[in-house]
């Protein structure tokens, strides 16, 4: 039986990403994408994001786990083609364990933390 956990399929299907790099793009959506200009990979997931968004707001949960399948994808083929691997996420993920989201937002930015309002 395959592995069907987050961590296992996702780095199986960058592997397939990475592999239609040098693809033929007339065959190959993956290979179109990669060949492409970063801005419709760019689009895509714009678009993705948005049809994920619609899907929260609906009443049928597993189009939410259908919308954010196409949104991992088009996120990884944008990694693909900026040279990044989904090790690279990780690291960046770990760096921020344990981080308020506040505070490593305002790291980032380098703005202090806006104070609460009571």
């Amino acid at each position: 039986m395959a592995d069907d956990t987050l961590g296992v399929v996702i780095e199986r299907l960058f592997a397939v990403i990475e592999s239609r790099r040098d693809g033929d793009p007339s065959r190959s959506y993956t290979a179109e994408l990669l060949a492409g200009p970063e801005a419709r990979i760019a689009r895509k997931i714009g678009e993705e994001a948005v049809e994920t968004v619609i899907a929260a707001l609906g009443p049928e949960h597993e189009a939410v786990a259908r919308e954010s399948a196409d949104l991992l994808y088009h996120l990884m083929v944008l990694w693909a083609r900026c040279g990044l691997t989904p090790a690279d996420i990780g690291v960046e993920l770990a760096r921020r364990e344990g981080v308020s989201g506040h505070d490593e937002k305002a790291g980032r930015s380098g703005r202090s933390r806006k104070p609460e309002v009571k």
